[in-house]
């Protein structure tokens, strides 16, 4: 698939919901170590509202599309993660704007401004355990694909393959935010639970586009 038009979008969210719904109870169990145990529950919860919300907005623009996801993510899961999750969608759709179709150059401003909002919104940096530790690697990675010319397939197909390189350095850093920060010590040696989310994100996009 070279490019995703609007009347993928619907498609998209029913499989990012697939994912969160299959991966629930993985989610709950990796959050456990360190968090509230919920991840799992906010993702599913997140993503359903999502999928539900642009069922029917196939006549919509791509940009608007993305944000009313978002908005239905923020009322379904209003959780630290929902709400970060909700960001990125939203701010991403408004890269989007009234895009008719997404590309490797949509796709990349997407994922940038994602990360971006996330960073705003969350207060968080590079290397703080966070899930900006895999969203910022996407976003270079989908950046230097557009750069080379790659097609959306491959471009994704390689962001989601350094994605999880970035997910397993999780490993060696410290949590600095949210509970996770409280267990600074114990956290060291686990991926970090939303940097698993992002990874799973953009697997989902790349299964989505190599379909």
């Amino acid at each position: 698939m070279d490019k995703i038009t609007s009347g993928d979008i619907a498609a998209l969210f029913e499989a990012l919901h697939g994912t969160f719904r299959d991966k629930r109870d993985e989610l709950i169990a990796l959050d456990a170590k360190v968090g509230d145990s919920d991840l799992g529950i906010t993702m599913n919860a997140a993503f359903e509202a999502a999928s539900n919300t642009v069922a029917s907005l196939a006549d919509n623009p791509m940009g608007k599309q993305f944000m009313m996801a978002g908005a239905a993510m923020a009322k379904a899961a209003p959780s630290t993660m929902g709400t970060l999750t909700a960001t990125g969608f939203m701010r991403g759709g408004k890269a989007l704007g009234d895009a008719t179709e997404i590309g490797t150059a949509e796709m990349a401003a997407f994922w940038r401004a994602y990360a971006d909002g996330i960073a705003e919104r969350g207060k968080a940096k590079l290397g703080d355990k966070t899930v900006l530790d895999v969203l910022v690697p996407i976003a270079d990675s989908l950046e230097a694909s557009l750069a080379a010319g790659v097609s959306l397939g491959d471009a994704t197909g390689k962001a989601s393959q350094d994605a999880k390189a970035a997910l397993e350095a999780t490993k060696d850093l410290v949590a600095q935010h949210g509970k996770a920060a409280a267990f600074a010590d114990k956290s060291k040696g686990l991926q970090d639970a939303g940097s698993t989310v992002a990874a799973l994100l953009i697997e989902t996009v790349a299964a989505f586009c190599n379909r």
